[in-house]
């Protein structure tokens, strides 16, 4: 796609039926004023609100990266900051667009600024899905002012843009919209000309169940009181003039299944795989399989989710019982082997195994107190008689001189410096918990010490 074609199909409305764009296209709002449910990052004097309003300030406009789930109006916002100040507007998606395309937006750009005095806002869609490569081609734009980048995307942008651009761009997040702004957005479509302009009336029950069903997306919302109303007037008797009822069994009809609210690309693919953790870690068997069936029945990749519970099996449960981390290695390499639909069964056993199992942090704990201290540079060389001794010239050295065999040890077990000069007699990482089988750990740790570190008496 060349810069020209780029710069004239940049409207990116769908048109619907007979060239009418569909209804959450027509409802889009024109102003700020009629954007509702971001009033924290729409507030006076907000950055996203100066940049909508065209002001420039002393270094011009900045970019800005709106995160937030689906429906929360990215694609209006950046609409309301190209129509500020009378800018050119060029959309991109993330999913067909390459460096070239970039590259050729950032061409038109430049003549536009030189010839025409024009500002150029280009919106990306779905950046998250751009490679460190693409990103690294808006930078130049970017920094240069050359471009207003509004780039929308629904994952975490610290996890999935890079940092140089990060830190050249405000970062807005946009929230859904609760269930009084999307009952209010709902109502307007059903009254306005440039919606379903009266021609139906919309039962209290049918309303609520759209909002309920939306879950803060207001695209959702509209899209299925677009669909519901086709139901409603293929439903009225022929001949008839509206307005028509538009029921709730109407509304059913045309949203046969709830929508899984998880996003698997975005942020709510860390809030469902997080509330998964945490209600394992809680103890919560119910909760956690929960948890499991909507990343599930959301298309998650499974082996994502084995990921998961091994990491908790060993962070959340380790000692305590060593046997849930068996449990989650064997299912994530079953799930691998068999996959979907039967993965869930296994998935499903080794989540119950990690929710009922007895809980202990300590061996996490001690490994990252453990690295603390190397980061702080605590420590020193390793003790001349640890050290390898099976090259030529290590006797010489003093290698291994003085090495005690542990299996030579009564119990198997003898008085021997173990850590470095710094860190003897003063790391102390490894806490067990009275829980599970880390409660008999705990005894014969102390015991371990006490041998270990006796020379230290002597």
């Amino acid at each position: 796609m060349v810069a020209d074609d780029l710069f004239a199909a940049s409207s990116g409305e769908v048109q619907g039926e007979a060239g009418t764009p569909p209804l959450a296209v027509r409802m889009r709002p024109r102003t700020l004023d009629e954007v509702r449910g971001q009033a924290e990052a729409l507030r006076p004097g907000s950055p996203l609100r100066r940049l909508v309003e065209g002001a420039r300030g002393a270094a011009g406009p900045l970019s800005a990266i709106l995160w937030g789930p689906p429906g929360t109006g990215k694609t209006t916002l950046a609409h309301l900051v190209a129509g500020a100040s009378d800018r050119t507007f060029v959309e991109l998606s993330a999913i067909n667009a390459g460096v070239k395309d970039v590259r050729s937006v950032m061409d038109q750009a430049a003549r536009n600024r030189d010839l025409y005095g024009r500002q150029t806002v280009l919106f990306l869609d779905e950046i998250h899905r751009f490679s460190k490569a693409q990103q690294d081609a808006l930078l130049p734009g970017v920094e240069n002012r050359l471009v207003v980048l509004v780039a929308a995307t629904t994952e975490n942008p610290s996890f999935s843009v890079i940092a140089p651009l990060l830190s050249r761009s405000m970062l807005v997040r946009l929230t859904s919209l609760d269930d009084d702004d999307i009952a209010r957005l709902i109502d307007d479509a059903v009254r306005e000309e440039r919606g379903l302009a009266g021609g139906f009336e919309l039962a209290d029950d049918a309303r609520d169940h759209l909002v309920r069903m939306a879950g803060g997306d207001a695209r959702m919302a509209l899209t299925s009181l677009e669909a519901a109303a086709g139901v409603a007037e293929d439903a009225a008797p022929p001949g008839s003039d509206g307005p028509w009822p538009m029921t709730l069994a109407h509304v059913e009809q045309a949203v046969a299944t709830a929508a899984v609210r998880y996003d698997r690309g975005g942020d709510q693919h860390y809030d469902v795989a997080s509330a998964l953790i945490k209600s394992m870690r809680g103890s919560d068997v119910d909760a956690a399989l929960h948890y499991l069936a909507r990343m599930l029945e959301a298309g998650e990749d499974p082996r994502f989710i084995a990921r998961r519970i091994v990491i908790a099996a060993s962070e959340d449960i380790g000692m305590a019982d060593p046997t849930a981390l068996q449990t989650a290695v064997a299912a994530m390499h079953a799930v691998a082997q068999i996959g979907m639909p039967e993965a869930r069964i296994i998935l499903g056993q080794a989540v119950v195994h990690n929710a009922v199992a007895p809980k202990s942090n300590a061996s996490y704990a001690a490994v990252n107190a453990a690295i603390a201290d190397v980061r702080e540079g605590r420590g020193g060389a390793v003790p001349a008689h640890l050290r390898g001794s099976s090259y030529g010239g290590a006797a010489r050295l003093g290698h291994g001189k003085g090495y005690r065999y542990s299996h030579d040890e009564p119990g198997g077990v003898g008085p021997q410096q173990f850590l470095p000069d710094g860190l003897q007699g003063e790391a102390d990482y490894y806490h067990p918990t009275d829980r599970g089988w880390e409660s008999t750990i705990g005894p014969r740790w102390q015991q371990l010490r006490r041998t270990i570190h006796d020379q230290d008496q002597n």
